[in-house]
C-alpha cells in the first residue's frame, strides 16, 4: 500500500518544465497533428515540408524571392528560396527558440501564414538531421542540429550566393516509422502554392511548378472540361478570389485557401461562401431553391487573405478568424458583398452560362424530389438498423465530434486517426474487432460482394441497405461536413475475389462520393501474405521478395505460412497490421484522371476490350526460389 501511496503522490517533485525540443517530441500532434508514415497526405512528414515552404511563401508574398527549390533524395528533404534571408546573427534562435521570430511584426509580415514562431522549430526537434544556412548581403552563416539540439554552428563568411534561406532535413525515424514520401501528394501541394501565388516559380527534383491564372488554373486541372455543365467563373477582388462551375459528380467540391495555405478542413471563410453563393443565386433568380440543390455538384475555390489569421489548431487546416482584419468586415459579409456584386455582375453579363446554371440547379431539384420518398423509407429502415446494427462495431472518437475544452490537440490528433475498415465476412472482421484501437478504430462488416454500382443512380443507395447503412455509418448523405472517420480502409482478402470486392466499393465511393477520394480519405489495407518463422524470430512478409529475403535470413528451412484470408491471422498477430506500422496504400486519382471513363472501362460491360488488354499485357515472372522451393508465378 506504501508503494501505491508513493506512485500517486502529488508534490513539488511531480512538477516538470520541458524545453522546447523535449516538449515538441513529447507532444508532436500539438505541432504537426498525426504523425503516419505519408501514406495520407495530412501525415506529419508532409506537414514539415509545409512548415519550411510556408516561410517561403510568406517572403514572396512580401516581395521578396520568385523562385522556391525543394528537393527530396531519400529520406532527405531540402529547400532554398530566395528572399531576404534569416539575419545572420539570429539564425540559432530562429530556428530553435520557440515563440522567436519576425511574424509578431505586422510590419515585416503582413497577412503571412505562419505567425506563432513555431513551425521551422517543430521540423528541427522532429528531424534526425537539421541544417539551415542564411545567405544575407554577401555573407552567408550555417548551423547544424540532431533532434533540436545544436551540433556545430559555423562562423559567418563571405559568400556570391543571392540572398535567401536554404534547409535541409532529414524526418526522424523514431518518431514518423517506416515513413516514405509519396510524390502525388507533394505535387499537389506545391501547385497549390503556384495557384495562390502568381509569379511564384517551384522546382521539385526537376520539375516546374508556375501558374498564371490562379483560381482558374486550379479548377482546370481538377476537372475535366467534358464534363463541366458551364465555363468556369473566375472572380478578383483585393484580398478574394473564387472560381466555380458544376459538374454532374454528386455532392460539393470545394477547396478554400488562407494566405496561401490549403484549409482542408474549412472554416468561417468557406462556410462564409457556401451560404453567400446561395443567397446571391436566389437573389439572382428571384426564387428560393433548396440550398442543396444550388450546391449539388458544385466544384469551386476560394482564397482570401486575412491580417492575423485564427486557426484552429497550429497545422492551420481549419480558419477560426470571424473577420478579415481588425476593425474590419466580418468573413461573412466580406464574401457576401464580393459575391453580390461580382457573381452577380457576371451572370447578368453572360446570359448563356446564367441559363446552363440554372438547368443544373432544376435538375437537382428534380432528382431530390424523386429521391425524397425512397429516402424517408430508407432512413427509417436505417434508423431502426442503427440500434441492433451487427455490421458496424462503432468507436468512441469521430472526426466530426465537437473537441472538449480539456486536453484539445490530444482531442484533435485522435480525431486525424479515426478510422473505419470495411471488410467481408465474419471471420475477417472478428478479427479486427478484437485487434483494433476502441477509441479511434471502427468496423463495418460486408455481408458479401457488394453491388456494382457503375452506371446507377443515388436511388440504389437508398434502395440497397447495405449501401445506405455504409452511407449512415459514414454520415455523408449530406456531404462530408458530417464525415464521422478521416481514413476509410478497405480491408479484403488476397485472393481474386477480395480485389473484386475492392473494386466494387471503389466504384460506390467513385460513382456517388467521389469527394472522399479527391480529398484522400480512402486506402487499401496491406496484410502480409506470408509468415516465415523459426523458434528465435518471426518475420511477417507482403510480398515474395519479402519473403525470399526473410527465408535467406532465417535460414535452415523455417516455418512459411501462406495467409490467404483475413480470417486466417489470428487477432492477436492481427494488432500489429492495424497499429503503429499499419500499411495504407491510398486510392489516389492522377491528374486528367476522367472518373467515368475509369468506372465504364474497369466495372463497365466492355469485357472483350479488358480481356484483351489483360491478354497482351500479362507478364510471367518466374523467381528463382532457393533449397529446392518450387517456383512461384
Amino acid at each position: 500500500m506504501a508503494e501505491v501511496k508513493q506512485l500517486n503522490e502529488y508534490n513539488e517533485d511531480s512538477i516538470r518544465s520541458l524545453d522546447w525540443r523535449e516538449h515538441i517530441r513529447l507532444r508532436p500532434g500539438m505541432y504537426i497533428g498525426k504523425l503516419g508514415d505519408g501514406s495520407a497526405p495530412d501525415d506529419g512528414v508532409y506537414v514539415l515540408i509545409k512548415e519550411v515552404v510556408d516561410n517561403c511563401i510568406d517572403e514572396h508574398t512580401m516581395g521578396y524571392g520568385k523562385q522556391v527549390e525543394i528537393g527530396i533524395e531519400g529520406k532527405t528533404v531540402t529547400v532554398r528560396d530566395y528572399g531576404r534571408g534569416i539575419p545572420l546573427g539570429k539564425l540559432v534562435d530562429v530556428v530553435s527558440k520557440i515563440n522567436t521570430g519576425a511574424k509578431y511584426d505586422s510590419k515585416a509580415f503582413q497577412k503571412s501564414v505562419g505567425l506563432n514562431g513555431v513551425g521551422t522549430k517543430a521540423v528541427n526537434a522532429l528531424s534526425q538531421h537539421f541544417s539551415v544556412t542564411a545567405f544575407r548581403d554577401g555573407k552567408q552563416k550555417t548551423a547544424d542540429f540532431e533532434k533540436g539540439i545544436l551540433v556545430k554552428e559555423y562562423k559567418e563568411q563571405a559568400t556570391q550566393e543571392p540572398n535567401g534561406t536554404l534547409v535541409t532535413f532529414t524526418p526522424d525515424d523514431t518518431v514518423f516509422r517506416n515513413f516514405h514520401f509519396i510524390h502525388e501528394y507533394l505535387d499537389n501541394q506545391l501547385w497549390n502554392y503556384c495557384y495562390l501565388n502568381a509569379g511564384l516559380a517551384m522546382h521539385f527534383n526537376g520539375k516546374k511548378y508556375v501558374s498564371k491564372n490562379g483560381l482558374l488554373d486550379l479548377l482546370q486541372r481538377k476537372t475535366n472540361p467534358d464534363e463541366l455543365r458551364y465555363p468556369i467563373i473566375h472572380l478578383k477582388g483585393e484580398d478574394i478570389e473564387i472560381a466555380l462551375s458544376h459538374n454532374n459528380d454528386y455532392g460539393e467540391d470545394i477547396f478554400s485557401f488562407v494566405n496561401g495555405q490549403y484549409t482542408t478542413q474549412g472554416g468561417t471563410h468557406q462556410q462564409a461562401f457556401r451560404e453567400a453563393y446561395v443567397k446571391v443565386i436566389r437573389d439572382f433568380y428571384k426564387k428560393d431553391y433548396e440550398a442543396s440543390d444550388i450546391r449539388t455538384s458544385i466544384v469551386a475555390a476560394i482564397s482570401v487573405r486575412v491580417q492575423e489569421p485564427v486557426f484552429e489548431s497550429q497545422t492551420k487546416t481549419k480558419l477560426g478568424s470571424q473577420s478579415v482584419y481588425e476593425g474590419g468586415p466580418s468573413m461573412k459579409n466580406f464574401v457576401l458583398e464580393f459575391l453580390a456584386r461580382e457573381l452577380d455582375n457576371f451572370l447578368h453579363r453572360n446570359p448563356a452560362i446564367a441559363d446552363a446554371l440554372k438547368k443544373r440547379i432544376e435538375q437537382s431539384e428534380r432528382e431530390r424530389k424523386e429521391l425524397s420518398g425512397i429516402r424517408k423509407l430508407a432512413n427509417e429502415r436505417a434508423k431502426k438498423a442503427n440500434l441492433h446494427n451487427k455490421k458496424l462495431r462503432d468507436c468512441r472518437v469521430h472526426l466530426n465530434d465537437e473537441p472538449p475544452a480539456k486536453n484539445k490537440e490530444e482531442f484533435v490528433s485522435n480525431q486525424s486517426n479515426t478510422t473505419i475498415f470495411i471488410t467481408e465476412g465474419d471471420s475477417a472482421s472478428g478479427s479486427i474487432t478484437k485487434s483494433r484501437k476502441v477509441d479511434t478504430q471502427a468496423v463495418f462488416s460486408l455481408r458479401g460482394k457488394p453491388l456494382n454500382a457503375f452506371g446507377l443512380t443515388k436511388k440504389v443507395v437508398y434502395e440497397n441497405e447495405e449501401f445506405n447503412l455504409l452511407q449512415h455509418a459514414l454520415n455523408i448523405e449530406e456531404g462530408l461536413e458530417g464525415l464521422r472517420y478521416n481514413n476509410i480502409v478497405i480491408a479484403t482478402d488476397a485472393d481474386v475475389d477480395g480485389m473484386h470486392i475492392r473494386l466494387l466499393l471503389m466504384t460506390f465511393f467513385l460513382q456517388f462520393f467521389p469527394d472522399l477520394v479527391k480529398r484522400g480519405h480512402v486506402y487499401i489495407l496491406e496484410t502480409p501474405l506470408f509468415r516465415v518463422r523459426n523458434k528465435q524470430e518471426t518475420i511477417y512478409c507482403y510480398d515474395e521478395t519479402e519473403k525470399q529475403a526473410a527465408v535467406k535470413k532465417l535460414g535452415n528451412k523455417p516455418e512459411i505460412t501462406r495467409f490467404k484470408g483475413l480470417g486466417e491471422i489470428s487477432p492477436e498477430e492481427f494488432g500489429r497490421f492495424i497499429g503503429e506500422d499499419m500499411r495504407l496504400q491510398p486510392v489516389i486519382l492522377e491528374q486528367g484522371d476522367h472518373i467515368q471513363q475509369l468506372l465504364e472501362y474497369y466495372m463497365g460491360k466492355n469485357s472483350m476490350e479488358r480481356q484483351e488488354f489483360i491478354i497482351n499485357n500479362l507478364k510471367v515472372e518466374l523467381d528463382r526460389v532457393e533449397d529446392g522451393e518450387p517456383a512461384v508465378a
